[in-house]
């Protein structure tokens, strides 16, 4: 895995890692992270940061990297410097590339020339003719040369892709390129195979995209006389409209996923099932699962859709079949940002052990707020939707929304409420069965419907029409606050409109 830390990690960017990491744990291989930082206006070591901590978040580590080190590094290529122009010097002493002099005016020109006759431009080599005097002339001008890649003529490129079968391209059709610009900075495609060779890389797994890449680098393999790494090119990751999920789109990137409350698993999860299918068909699968079934002959070239509402589907499963505990756990971050609930912030899976307390919470303040998030596990997707399901329960007061209120002021609901409080504050029991049986035998002593009375109550109590089951919401909140928000409801239905 080989990002540019040029801002935050994208999705398709952790999809090329998520199958580099399965195949070489798969394998029993090396699992490498290194940065391509040679722009070095856009590199910012917050974003090496931003990227490592995505990975482990999701539980992908590395086994060689620039900052666990390793037997091949540096690891980034602002530091390997001095490594490329060696292999550039034995490419030049070879005779396969060659110093270009010709300007970004000269090569403009070019390009629109052949726009103009329309053709597909390719470098017309004018330099590669240059003799030992014609250089030494362009030299004396002032014009620092760059390097360009003498492109043999006739040849047939080979790329034995594993994903994809055997693809032949014309290395006719490839123009001298480019591997040292002026200033002495290498360009990608000299720079990753210089990287690929020192390092040993063994297999390169890579987007679709990189595809047109392929035939340059192992040109550049072939003068050097190196062995190849296989190659293979899985499909791109296309959004429900079948465009492209593009890099700077605002739902491109991993840690929005985290922030809107997605767990890591499930987005691995999602992921691996993203041009891979498991030899059963099954969609729900842990990471250890997933390297047991990994294997690239399942890998298909065909794009994949990444489709959000999948992924509300397959994060809302995994809620559903968490431990309260653990899901209280996890909720309990979002509850903290929001104001909710004090500490407990640094908190992940397994953050405590199973029924105990995080670190920073008394054990009885954690116990309701785990039974208030049980109360709506069958209902939220993701953990950030604990917030807004949840907020009436933390806070001493609550406002009605429009439905609620609209159900308040209906006629009569006043004396319904005021007989509702009077009935529930001679309740000693504050558990959900008695208080059930207390509020039919109400409805059934007004002589109306257990929704007649039921509807109003829970629209006191939390706020909205849409909760959890009234009487369990009622037992968590507690008998104090119940009876508060009746009394408050009962002055809010009986207030002239």
């Amino acid at each position: 895995m080989a990002p540019s830390p040029t801002g935050p990690i994208h999705i398709g960017n952790m999809h090329t890692a998520l199958f580099n990491w399965l195949f070489a744990r798969k394998a029993g291989g090396k699992f490498i992270l290194r940065f391509e930082d040679t722009d070095r206006e856009r590199s910012d070591a917050k974003y090496e940061q931003l990227i490592y901590d995505e990975m482990r978040w999701l539980g992908l580590d590395w086994d060689e990297g620039a900052d666990v080190g390793g037997p091949y590094g540096p690891y980034r290529q602002s530091e390997r410097l001095p490594l490329y122009a060696e292999y550039a010097r034995r490419l030049t002493d070879s005779g396969h590339v060659y110093p270009c002099f010709c300007t970004p005016e000269e090569l403009d020109a070019e390009r629109a020339a052949a726009q103009k006759a329309g053709q597909a431009y390719k470098y017309s080599g004018r330099c590669r003719g240059l003799d030992e005097a014609g250089r030494r002339k362009l030299e004396s001008l002032g014009r620092p040369p760059s390097l360009r890649f003498a492109v043999p003529a006739g040849q047939v490129v080979v790329i034995d892709d594993l994903v994809r079968g055997r693809i032949d391209y014309p290395a006719d059709a490839i123009s001298d390129f480019i591997i040292v610009r002026p200033n002495g900075m290498p360009l990608y495609n000299f720079a990753v195979v210089v990287d690929d060779i020192t390092m040993r890389i063994s297999h390169v797994i890579r987007g679709e995209g990189h595809i047109s890449n392929t035939p340059v680098q192992i040109l550049i393999y072939q003068a050097l006389g190196e062995p190849l790494p296989q190659f293979g090119h899985v499909g791109h990751i296309l959004l429900p409209s079948r465009e492209k999920m593009a890099k700077r789109a605002g739902n491109a990137y991993v840690g929005l996923y985290r922030d809107e409350g997605f767990m890591p698993e499930v987005i691995v999860n999602f992921m691996a099932l993203l041009g891979w299918t498991p030899p059963d068909g099954r969609e729900f699968l842990t990471l250890p699962e997933i390297v047991a079934e990994f294997s690239l002959d399942r890998v298909t070239k065909a794009p994949s859709v990444f489709d959000p509402d999948k992924l509300s589907w397959m994060n809302a499963n995994y809620i559903r079949r968490l431990e309260r505990d653990e899901l209280a756990r996890r909720c309990l971050p979002f509850l903290v940002r929001a104001g909710l609930v004090a500490g407990g912030l640094e908190q992940g899976p397994g953050a405590a052990g199973a029924g105990s307390a995080p670190p920073g919470m008394v054990p009885s303040d954690f116990g309701r707020v785990a039974w208030i998030v049980g109360l709506e596990q069958e209902r939220i997707e993701t953990l950030a939707q604990i917030v807004p399901a949840t907020d009436f329960f933390f806070r001493r007061e609550v406002t009605p929304d429009e439905p609620a209120a609209k159900a308040l002021q209906a006629p009569d609901v006043g004396n319904t409420l005021e007989q509702a409080t009077a009935t529930f504050g001679e309740v000693a029991d504050w558990t959900p069965e008695p208080l059930e049986a207390v509020g039919r035998a109400l409805a059934e002593r007004l002589g109306l419907s257990p929704k007649l009375v039921f509807q109003p109550m829970r629209a006191a109590i939390t706020g909205r029409l849409a909760s959890p089951p009234l009487f369990d919401t009622m037992a968590a909140l507690g008998r104090g606050l119940s009876l508060e928000r009746l009394a408050r409801a009962v002055a809010f239905a009986k207030a002239p409109a």
